[in-house]
């Protein structure tokens, strides 16, 4: 690692030192262009939400693993977890705002104690899809899990589930030891009920992060690879593969400065900016709810604590109208989302 990096490598489990670290060293004046005057060359000045269609809400950071790619640094150890009152203001805005989905994730959400109260409230909402994001391992962590699978048929969830690799060695690698073993368990267990069988409405979606410095490949083509190894040595069916580029905030951020890859890893990105991603980057028709009620335009502002550019940045004081006409929050790690075939909660967004 080159000395000037190093010294900036300071405290970046801060998220206000994360963005210090990202702003100030290889972007600006002679170096990579910011996110916004990338931006700016297309003619566009500042991005705006299109219609909001996702509420995405972080139910709270506590998770059974400690993964190595986790943008949103969860583990055993982390207390942050939604109460019930604001999970109930949550649903309230859900139901006036039309928002079509309800993405919940954590941590893993099924640690927080009100998870299936939340499940069964926002049932009674209307609302179309309700998607949990399931790290697998959870259904196999402790036996009142081990009901999951039919509690989320039940209620018919939309299961998306990361599987870094539809091979042992990658997948430990990337999530721990043991971690692809119980994963293709718990895999048996959905498909068991149902999840993934053809024609049962019961969709499982699994998620593909690159283990190292570099982009995923093509989604289509991965999704056959992952398709036909997992149906050939376990028998195992899925409905979609979501790549997802690895944002290079938390951990990962460590990640590429521990190895040398910072410096690379951000000028491909930014050498990989595709215009086409625009129109689907998920900031624009998605609203990101942190354990507390903060609001934020997407997952990984949440991790950098970069609220929405709004007065009522709460979910109590949230207003539709008002949130709709605000400028989306940016900088660098904005990249991550507009390199290649982009990358979103929902996959490659081109």
């Amino acid at each position: 690692m080159n000395k000037s990096l190093h010294a900036r490598h300071n405290n970046l489990a801060d998220p206000a030192e994360q963005l210090k670290f990202m702003s100030n060293g290889i972007f600006g004046e002679a170096g990579l262009p910011t996110f916004k005057k990338k931006i700016e060359s297309l003619g566009i000045k500042s991005l705006r939400p299109s219609k909001l269609e996702i509420f995405q809400v972080n139910v709270g950071y506590m998770c059974n693993q400690v993964c190595s790619h986790c943008h949103v640094d969860a583990g055993p150890d982390r207390k942050e977890i939604m109460a019930r009152e604001t999970m109930t203001l949550c649903l309230i805005k859900l139901a006036e705002s039309g928002a079509h989905t309800l993405d919940i994730t954590g941590g893993a959400p099924e640690m927080n104690p009100d998870f299936r109260w939340f499940i069964e409230e926002a049932r009674k909402t209307g609302v179309a899809d309700i998607i949990v994001r399931c790290n697998l391992t959870i259904i196999l962590a402790n036996k009142k899990y081990h009901d999951l699978p039919e509690f989320f048929a039940i209620h018919k969830l939309h299961v998306v589930s990361s599987l870094p690799f539809y091979k042992k060695e990658r997948t430990d690698k990337q999530r721990g030891d043991g971690v692809f073993d119980k994963s293709i368990e718990a895999l048996k267990m959905l498909n068991s009920v149902g999840y993934g069988e053809p024609n049962s409405g019961l969709k499982l979606d699994l998620v593909y992060n690159p283990a190292g410095a570099f982009l995923p490949n093509d989604q289509a083509g991965l999704e056959r690879e992952f398709k036909k190894s997992l149906y050939d040595d376990f028998g195992i069916r899925f409905n979609s593969l979501l790549a997802i580029t690895n944002m290079p905030i938390s951990r990962y951020l460590e990640y590429l400065i521990a190895s040398d890859n910072y410096e690379d890893y951000m000028d491909m990105l930014v050498n990989a900016f595709n215009p086409s991603t625009i129109d689907g980057l998920m900031c624009r028709n998605t609203l990101s709810i942190r354990w507390d009620g903060y609001l934020y335009d997407c997952d990984f502002n949440q991790m950098l604590d970069l609220k929405v550019a709004h007065s009522g940045n709460h979910i109590s004081e949230m207003d539709l109208q008002s949130i709709q006409n605000r400028d989306i929050v940016i900088s660098q790690h904005c990249f991550g989302c507009t390199a290649g075939s982009g990358s979103s909660c929902q996959g490659a967004t081109t």
